[in-house]
């Protein structure tokens, strides 16, 4: 194929830090109007491939051509005015500015040597119109939801006449119908000719939204498929380096769960609310059981393991555990009760992006390991050592920064350290969620484990499949509050969607 064909070529390209060979001879190109997506599991290579491409690392060999022509970007403002953006999972944009200041920060129209704030607004509210996005531009981008920064993240790349935007996990906190509006949005940017480049861990949306796929796996391109003639199952098995059977048999739902109702209470919770959050709800943990909670995005879900951590302060209700009764749970009185907690945002609550591996782990047990003050570096290796193998946590030491960690390995690390600390009770808020299949699987291996040993689970995720496969019972919630309890065989993707619908029907009525 002529190379013309190609907006970038990156051939054969290797990148290697301090202990880990991260890319090695790694293909990968991009056509005018298609989206090509990027998958593998964590620490397969994807981020760093996308970071060469952008100027954020220089690969060590191999060689990167824009339009046939030799590319070497020193810095990502190089990439961006080339005409190759990037939008990240955490949106990086300045939530006390307007959309229009966010949009066009550092190259606002200027006239007579002064911001002209209305051609400004004027241009921004153009660009807006042409994606389909209507919000007001004169508006702070702290006023509207996750998804619509997203968009505007999406207006900001356009505005500089991209021709590649590279889409890093940009669906990672929307639900279904905001997905699907930036996929309208996506396919507007197709039909310019821009090409997108996605990199997601959903593959429906893969398959929803993308021409191609590259497969990478340990840092080395295993294949470019065409979407539509690549079934899920060789895809996954691709990722995973398995057969296809291996993975079918990987995520068999193993045998039915039988909910004892007869199990000892952990945690009693009696008309616990929080103003403008949740409102007042009840709800038994049982000693060993996986209890799930399931709803939309903002139905409640995190305000409840908030809650029940201590992380927010609620407005009535109690909380009995193991004989005594609390008004109000604290962080200090969680951990001192053995209660984990994995949040939702692990990247800004769960871990210390700066401090090592060990000292992630060891965080929540330095008054168990270090009764006098002192802190033993000697026993804090010790553990961190044990968990790192036990969990397979890949890492060039335990001494590693957190933050250089895959995000599947950062989330092991989160469970390590609630583990280490032997919980009665483990909160887990999205768990899975932005992780590869394989670390997926293993996850839910482990709430498995722990659950047959009696741990008691909480267990949050916006995969309803995977509610269903690994909790003994579910509590639905909407809008901001408990409408159900399913059990045994009521616990279904059907019953629960059926109890959300047949809610929001009511509402609608009663309006």
């Amino acid at each position: 194929m002529n190379n013309n064909t190609y907006i970038l070529e990156m051939k054969k390209i290797c990148k290697t830090f301090p202990g880990v060979k991260a890319l090695t001879d790694v293909d990968f190109n991009v056509r005018p109007g298609e989206v090509h997506a990027i998958m593998g599991e964590n620490g397969a290579g994807k981020s760093t491939l996308i970071k060469v491409m952008t100027g954020v690392h220089p690969q060590d060999s191999g060689q990167i051509l824009l339009d046939g022509k030799p590319f070497a970007p020193q810095v990502p403002l190089d990439a961006q005015k080339s005409g190759i953006s990037t939008i990240y999972q955490e949106v990086d944009l300045l939530p006390y500015l307007t959309v229009a200041e966010n949009i066009f920060i550092g190259r606002q129209p200027m006239k007579w040597g002064r911001i002209n704030w209305k051609e400004l607004n004027h241009q921004a509210a153009d660009l807006m119109q042409r994606l389909g996005i209507d919000v007001d531009v004169t508006a702070p981008l702290g006023s509207y939801p996750v998804a619509i920064r997203q968009m505007v993240s999406i207006a900001r790349a356009v505005s500089f006449s991209s021709r590649i935007i590279v889409m890093d996990e940009p669906t990672s906190s929307l639900d279904e119908g905001e997905v699907a509006r930036l996929f309208d949005i996506i396919r507007k940017l197709k039909a310019q000719g821009i090409g997108i480049v996605f990199i997601t861990h959903f593959l429906d949306q893969v398959y929803a939204i993308s021409d191609r796929i590259t497969v990478l796996r340990n840092g080395q391109q295993v294949g470019v498929f065409d979407t539509e003639s690549l079934p899920k199952l060789e895809l996954v098995a691709h990722m995973l380096g398995k057969s296809p059977e291996d993975v079918e048999a990987l995520f068999a739902s193993g045998e039915a769960r039988d909910y004892d109702a007869n199990k000892e209470t952990l945690m009693s919770i009696k008309g616990v609310s929080r103003k403008g959050a949740i409102q007042p709800f009840d709800l038994d943990i049982k000693k060993g059981e996986v209890l799930g909670l399931a709803g939309l995005l903002g139905s409640g879900r995190t305000e409840i393991a908030r809650l029940l951590f201590g992380a927010d302060k609620p407005s009535t209700g109690t909380i009995n555990l193991a004989g005594k009764s609390y008004s109000r749970m604290t962080p200090k009185r969680a951990v001192n009760a053995k209660i984990g907690f994995s949040p939702e945002d692990r990247r800004t609550e769960g871990i210390v992006p700066d401090m090592s591996v060990r000292d992630n782990i060891a965080l929540a047990i330095h008054k168990k390991i270090s009764p006098f003050g002192f802190v033993s570096r000697k026993k804090q290796a010790q553990i961190a050592e044990k968990y790192v193998k036990a969990l397979g946590i890949v890492c060039s030491s335990i001494e590693q920064p957190i933050k250089n960690l895959s995000g599947g390995n950062q989330q092991k690390v989160i469970l390590a350290r609630w583990l280490a600390s032997e919980p009665n009770l483990l909160i887990l808020d999205e768990p899975t969620r932005g992780i590869d299949v394989g670390a997926k699987s293993e996850i839910e291996a482990l709430v498995e484990s722990l659950s047959k040993k009696g741990v008691s689970i909480l267990f949050i995720s916006s995969e309803l499949d995977e509610v269903v496969r690994r909790c003994d019972r579910i509590a639905v919630l909407r809008d901001r509050a408990k409408i159900a309890e399913l059990s045994g065989e009521e616990c279904s993707e059907r019953n629960i969607m059926n109890l959300i619908a047949k809610g929001a029907v009511d509402a609608e009525t009663e309006n």
